[in-house]
């Protein structure tokens, strides 16, 4: 058996940009729970809310997961450079293309094994 831990992906949202995503393992399981576990729970709590704070913090902490997932399993990015610099995971989410890094954090969650309705219950 010839297994790749890391897989590559052509970007719908910015074309001639591939990006580099980790595939799941048990180890990579139990750290994206420990990483997400509480900041989930929290979120759900939030968004029960009736309070327009409630559901604003809620909305940031959502974020937050999706920033966690980003730094947790995207390992490269090619073909995007960001101010006349190659792109790097840090510059992508300061200052990159919004719609790129919803892409790059969905394709995570999707080898997680998570959809979003998922990931809420």
């Amino acid at each position: 058996m010839d297994y790749e831990s890391e897989r590559t992906i052509e970007s719908a949202a910015a074309p001639g940009v591939r990006f580099t995503i980790a595939r799941m393992s048990f180890g990579r399981r139990v750290e994206l729970i420990r990483l997400i576990r509480d900041l989930a729970g929290r979120t759900e709590y939030l968004r029960a809310g009736e309070d327009a704070n409630e559901k604003l913090e809620a909305a940031l902490l959502a974020t937050e997961i999706e920033r966690l997932y980003l730094t947790w399993g995207l390992l490269k990015v090619e073909g995007l450079t960001i101010d006349g610099q190659a792109a790097t995971l840090e510059s992508i989410i300061a200052s990159g293309p919004e719609e790129l890094c919803r892409e790059m954090a969905s394709a995570i969650r999707a080898e997680c094994g998570l959809t979003e309705e998922e990931q809420k219950n």
